[in-house]
């Protein structure tokens, strides 16, 4: 007997726990009366993080900071998140209450775990049921109610030995980074491998020695009337030789084969001389049908490509746009290797293109794609617009970067079902005689299309601007062998063969998913880690590693050369995949990965050799044709020659530090200055250049007691190295200076990290400038100390914007980026997000304003920042 609801279940209380709140109330609003559902906000349990977590009576384990029990069968030590009990107690409290338990967590291996890991906490006394659903529409959430199945325990075997084998690698060789690089540092199995192929790349650029060639380019007309009459040619062969081009040459500069003529300028430019108002005939004209079939519906790593590519976004924030689409019911669930639709979203794409473009632009029969993605996981779809018919764009309702993400997603897969774009490609030869008999041979390539298909609908984006899109034409004329031409433009042209573009997110995740290393769903969290621990930063769209890296890398493949090979992290998948289809077995998979096997050595005795590694020389590196080494310390990195040291600037890109860069460097003042004597101490008084910024000190005495520290103070905005005197410094470190008392209490004026301020016990209040720490007297003080005292970054006096950004379309908040404490930030007046390496002031874009923006408010939300002050107003919000 069916509910009021539409359900057909019988009577009772049914609790529903979904991950996220935002999909609860969706998920509420569909199932109605008899159904609770509640969010289990994210994991609620996993193993400790920190020594604290620990349970008392574990603590004394050898095994207990790795959380897992590496002696009986990597049995984990799974604890429940200190910021997830309250929520745990809730959920709780409403099982008492339910007649069946629903867990609908994502149908992934991580929704899997998830779902497991509430039922082992939980400990439900009544009937639970797996409940899966991959969009969140009325009828899909009913079906999803009505159609459980039970808990996957191999996919949940496959997630926990993933978690187990991540936390074995970070926690073993995250210490010795610590110990022999930097402290603080990470390592991952996946992360790890995306840094050394950023690294990787950057070292051919750093190795790359560029390659000059010369070919000719022609513009040649056929005297016709019709258009186009003319078309543009480049030299392609001399006497029957092919001209070289940049795919000629290697990485070193040199010619890969003999068999090719190699130009330079002088040989070019007399050639093109010898051809000047010569007569050129067409030799040949080959003609061949043009087809492009459609671009398969996005899967996760696709989308991420094309978002990239089109909009701008990193991974992270697709996925982030793309969660909420999702949760709100717009789009199917967005982590999936699939490529496939169902028969109900095929018929839904070849509805609407009809309706769109026509019945012509529709194939005969439904267009079927299978996932070429090894080992693909999930049992989704593709990712499409959700229900039986699609919403177009404008129909959504939606604004901002969730409508820009749903209209490539809607487009994507409307184009999918469309037929294929036909036409005619076209490739001509000319040829012609120099006055010196010479046979010279010009190439041209058109393409005309003659049906648009797909293309109408939609175009793939590419990692190389400079390729063509698949909807460009080119067109040449109405051409026949032996038809006469002209040359109206003949030029020599000089050529540089380029070093191998940086990656971009989305060619490194093209590169990842190529390689088979690590699972699609992962990407977008691992680049944002490595992006967000320094070892990776962006120059625009690409993707630069830090000297950090470099570093780190070095160690990785010297010490750890299998964690970071490239194979063998892609077999761990495949070893994964096995473990989820029940083809293998976890411990003795584990156990090999760790303990090492037949004469292969594990994880635990490569961590225990840690005195075979030199800390120095796996952070050094030679700079080509020079003595001058480039070496990573504790405080960053620095240049050394023989003893002599310069810091190497926060913002240098390790392939422009070349030798020239580097002696521009020495040969900067290095802020090293004796000023004088300080009278009072006998104490010599010298300026230097510190990590941040620069700053006066005293040298104390080689008798000098091991306790005594020298006095030490930052430079004056006002104050510049080369010209601070011994006075000025003086003044400096006689802070700080005290004004008297207030209340009993003593007043100082004082320089601190943030600026001067004035200090009372305590308090402390902010003064207007560097000059009042000097001038300031008590009376001032206690004018100040009477005022309320302003917390944030509005304390001071309020300062116009370094930029204003304009509006954001969804919110319609103005975007500014201000000067902070910590540098320049993004604010929308209640979110303020600091700049990033990499991000420059000037050439910020909106969308990467709102991403860091978005990452931000994610951060609070986890828990892992200070909420942002709101605003206030005269009336409080509903």
């Amino acid at each position: 007997m069916p509910d009021s609801n539409g359900t057909t279940r019988s009577n009772g209380n049914r609790l529903v726990i979904v991950e996220s709140p935002a999909k609860a109330k969706t998920i509420a609003g569909y199932l109605g009366r008899g159904y609770v559902v509640e969010s289990s906000i994210g994991h609620i349990r996993d193993l400790p993080e920190k020594a604290a977590d620990i349970p008392a009576k574990y603590k004394g384990e050898s095994w207990a900071r790795l959380g897992v029990n590496v002696d009986h069968d990597f049995e984990p030590l799974y604890v429940v998140n200190a910021d997830k009990k309250q929520q745990v107690a809730k959920l709780k409290k409403l099982l008492q209450d339910a007649d069946e338990l629903f867990l609908a967590t994502d149908e992934d291996r991580e929704g899997e775990a998830i779902a497991w890991h509430l039922r082992e906490v939980l400990k439900p006394k009544v009937p639970v049921h797996r409940m899966v659903f991959n969009e969140i529409t009325r009828d899909a959430i009913r079906a999803a109610a009505e159609n459980p199945r039970d808990l996957n325990i191999k996919l949940v075997d496959a997630q926990e030995t993933r978690r187990i084998l991540d936390r074995l690698y970070g926690y073993e060789v995250s210490p010795v980074l610590w110990k022999k690089v930097m402290p603080k540092l990470s390592a991952g199995r996946v992360q790890s491998v995306e840094v050394r192929l950023v690294v990787e790349r950057e070292r051919e650029r750093i190795a790359f020695v560029p390659a000059h060639y010369w070919d000719l380019s022609a513009t040649f007309d056929t005297g016709k009337p019709e258009e186009p009459s003319s078309f543009a040619a480049t030299l392609v062969s001399l006497d029957g030789k092919r001209v070289a081009q940049g795919r000629d040459f290697t990485a070193q500069g040199t010619l890969k084969t003999q068999d090719v003529l190699h130009l330079d300028e002088a040989a070019a430019r007399g050639l093109a001389e010898r051809l000047r108002d010569r007569p050129y005939a067409v030799t040949s004209v080959e003609r061949k049908p043009y087809r492009r079939s459609p671009y398969a519906p996005f899967r996760t790593t696709t989308l991420q490509q094309e978002a990239s590519r089109k909009l701008g976004f990193s991974a992270k924030y697709t996925m982030q746009v793309a969660q909420r689409l999702y949760e709100n019911g717009f789009i199917t669930y967005m982590r999936t290797d699939s490529i496939t639709l169902s028969e109900t979203a095929i018929k839904a794409a070849r509805s609407q293109a009809k309706a769109l473009y026509g019945a012509d632009y529709i194939p005969d029969k439904p267009r079927v794609y299978q996932s070429k993605v090894k080992n693909a996981q999930e049992a989704h779809e593709a990712i499409r617009p959700a229900g039986d018919s699609f919403r177009t764009p404008g129909e959504t309702g939606l604004s901002g970067d969730q409508f820009k993400l749903y209209e490539l997603i809607w487009k994507r897969t409307v184009a999918s079902q469309m037929k294929d774009a036909t036409g005619q490609s076209v490739s001509v030869r000319v040829g012609g005689e120099s006055t010196t008999g010479e046979r010279a041979e010009f190439g041209a390539s058109g393409k005309i299309i003659t049906f648009y298909g797909f293309l109408k609908a939609y175009v793939e984006g590419a990692d190389d601007p400079a390729s063509d899109r698949d909807d460009q034409e080119r067109r040449l004329p109405q051409l026949a062998e032996d038809d006469p031409l002209t040359a109206t433009e003949l030029d020599a042209d000089g050529h540089s063969t380029r070093p191998p573009a940086r990656y971009t997110e989305a060619s490194l995740v093209k590169d990842l998913e190529d390689r088979e290393i690590g699972r699609p769903s992962t990407y977008a969290s691992t680049i944002g880690t490595i992006l967000d621990r320094g070892y990776i930063f962006k120059k625009g769209t690409a993707l630069v590693p830090s000297f950090l890296a470099f570093a780190v890398v070095n160690l990785l493949e010297k010490h750890f050369g299998h964690l970071v090979d490239y194979d063998f992290t892609a077999r761990m998948e495949d070893g994964l995949d096995e473990i989820a289809r029940g083809e293998a077995e976890r411990v003795r998979w584990l156990r090999r990965f760790y303990f090492g096997d037949n004469g292969d050595e594990g994880l635990r005795d490569l961590v225990n050799h840690l005195g075979e590694i030199d800390a120095k020389e796996i952070s050094s590196f030679p700079i080509l044709d020079s003595d001058i080494m480039i070496r990573v310390g504790r405080y960053g990195p620095y240049l050394d020659r023989d003893g002599e040291r310069v810091n190497i600037p926060d913002d240098t890109v390790p392939d422009e530090l070349t030798k020239e860069k580097a002696e521009e460097l020495f040969a900067q003042p290095n802020g090293d200055r004796e000023l004088g004597i300080d009278p009072g101490t006998k104490h010599p008084i010298v300026a230097k250049k510190g990590r941040f910024g620069p700053y006066v000190t005293e040298i104390l005495p080689d008798d000098a007691p091991k306790s005594a520290k020298p006095r030490t103070a930052s430079l004056f905005a006002s104050m510049a190295l080369d010209t601070v005197t011994l006075e000025d410094a003086l003044k400096l470190l006689s802070l700080p200076r005290t004004l008297g008392e207030i209340d009993g209490e003593p007043v100082t004026a004082q320089n601190g990290r943030f600026g001067p301020y004035l200090k009372k016990g305590t308090d402390s209040r902010s003064l207007q400038s560097e000059d009042q720490l000097f001038t300031a007297t008590i009376e001032e003080a206690k004018e100040i100390f009477a005022q309320p005292k302003q917390r944030g970054r509005g304390r001071a006096a309020a300062t116009p914007p370094l930029r204003e950004l304009g509006e954001d379309p969804a919110s319609k908040t103005k975007i500014v980026i201000k000067e902070g404490r910590f540098g320049p930030y993004v604010t929308d007046g209640e979110t303020n997000a600091s700049l990033r390496k990499g991000d420059e002031v000037e050439s910020i874009t909106m969308q990467r304003a709102l991403e860091l923006l978005a990452e931000r408010r994610e951060k609070v939300a986890a828990g892992g920042g200070k909420k942002p002050a709101r605003r206030r107003t005269a009336k409080s919000r509903s």
